[in-house]
């Protein structure tokens, strides 16, 4: 078997990435699956390995050496950026941890577009810190998009039973309707059934959520922005021969989506996106990127600040992450 070359990042050295990678690389058949290499701080997770009771080795290594990366169960390889100091407390805002934070993901999409490793797959970055540290994105999508030059992308969210993906996310309410148009939608819709193209998906059955309260209701609510931001889009789109409906009020289109009518749910704004998945299962989410040059994904969760030091994380996110970028590769 071909195993693909997955470049981890540590994420925020203060929360629990460094733990749900320690255990997540305890599991044997991520070997078997993979070349998993993390991109962070060796003596962190070595740390990391003693909270959460795994003992595993982790080898240092340069960006130059990723090639040498022994890739074996037992052994964690680590891209050794050395940033973080021995005494940075968990649980806390860290400067130094936000700047290290960015320069993990740097790396990580550096070995990427040179094609020195397959996929991106993160563990959670804090962005009070990382703003702290010098960087000011709204989150890891922007900085991907921003280190690739790609001009747009979207996020998809996966959760056991549904797939939803972003026409607007990092930006608040009033600014996320102004910003939605049928050209954005359009090529949300686009970038969405590429991913179930590539996933393989025999039936791409797409649902479109409405903004207003049931979708608007033939303009009873709002100021007809169903009529103009989104009816214009899904006209396209079947135009096109795909299978897309919508405007649907979004309360339902997710029970149907979950129910299996439906292979992908397109939102409107993040909230209305985010909260049926983590409903659905946050401790198994994953956050994909959809539109760069490289494969990223990622875990729904975020630093948990509360837990971080522990040893109680949960490292299901983490786990899932790796498989879907694992099957990216294949597609």
């Amino acid at each position: 078997m071909n195993r693909p070359v997955i470049a981890i990042t540590m994420g925020d050295a203060a929360g629990i990435g460094a733990e749900v990678i320690m255990k997540s690389l305890a599991h044997a058949d991520v070997y078997e699956r993979c070349k998993p290499v993390v991109v962070g701080d060796a003596a962190r997770l070595e740390l990391a390995g003693k909270i959460v009771g795994k003992e595993l080795k982790v080898r240092s290594l340069t960006a130059e050496e990723i090639g040498e990366g022994s890739f074996v169960h037992g052994t964690v390889d680590c891209v050794d950026l050395k940033l973080i100091p021995a005494d940075l407390p968990f649980g806390q805002i860290s400067p130094i941890a936000g700047d290290a934070a960015f320069r993990f993901i740097e790396t990580a999409t550096r070995l990427a577009m040179a094609q020195e490793v397959d996929a991106i797959c993160t563990a959670p970055i804090n962005k009070e810190a990382m703003h702290a540290g010098g960087h000011r994105y709204p989150g890891h999508t922007e900085i991907l998009a921003d280190l690739t030059g790609t001009e747009e992308v979207s996020m998809m969210l996966t959760a056991p039973g549904l797939r939803v993906i972003h026409v607007t996310v990092h930006v608040g309410l009033i600014d996320a309707i102004n910003r939605i148009e049928p050209g954005l939608v359009e090529r949300t819709i686009a970038r969405g059934k590429a991913v179930l193209e590539r996933a393989g998906l025999e039936r791409q059955k797409i649902g479109v959520c409405g903004i207003n309260p049931h979708a608007g209701e033939n303009g009873l609510f709002g100021y007809r922005e169903e009529e103009t931001k989104i009816v214009p889009a899904v006209e396209a789109c079947r135009a096109r021969g795909w299978d897309v409906e919508g405007p649907l009020p979004a309360d339902t289109l997710f029970f149907r989506a979950g129910r299996g009518d439906f292979d992908m749910v397109v939102a409107m704004y993040h909230d209305q996106g985010h909260t049926p998945i983590k409903v659905l299962g946050i401790d198994s989410g994953v956050n994909i990127t959809v539109g760069l040059p490289v494969i990223r994904t990622s875990v729904d969760h975020g630093t948990a600040f509360d837990v971080a030091g522990k040893g109680i994380a949960d490292e299901r996110s983490l786990l899932e992450a790796l498989r879907q970028a694992i099957a990216l590769t294949a597609a």
